[in-house]
């Protein structure tokens, strides 16, 4: 489970075995109270989350805007 970034006690990583077919391009977010699954296109949006509340899917879709290209250069990187 490759780690792209942390960001405010958040760990934002993909996971090494992503499907065949593979997934389109996508973050997951963990922290002690959930894990949310973010797509990166064409918006970011939720594909699923368990323990967060909405306000904290909102931030977590803000980091991951911000972060886009850093979060699909790793993707590739590691796929290929």
């Amino acid at each position: 489970m490759p780690t792209v970034f942390r960001h405010d006690g958040f760990r934002f990583f993909f996971y090494s075995n992503e499907g065949d077919p593979r997934e389109p391009v996508h973050i997951l977010g963990m922290q002690a109270e959930g894990t949310a699954k973010l797509w990166t296109r064409p918006d970011v949006t939720v594909a699923d989350s368990s323990g967060f509340d909405a306000r904290t899917l909102r931030r977590l879709i803000g980091v991951v805007e911000e972060n886009r290209d850093v979060i699909e250069r790793a993707w590739h990187e590691y796929f290929g």
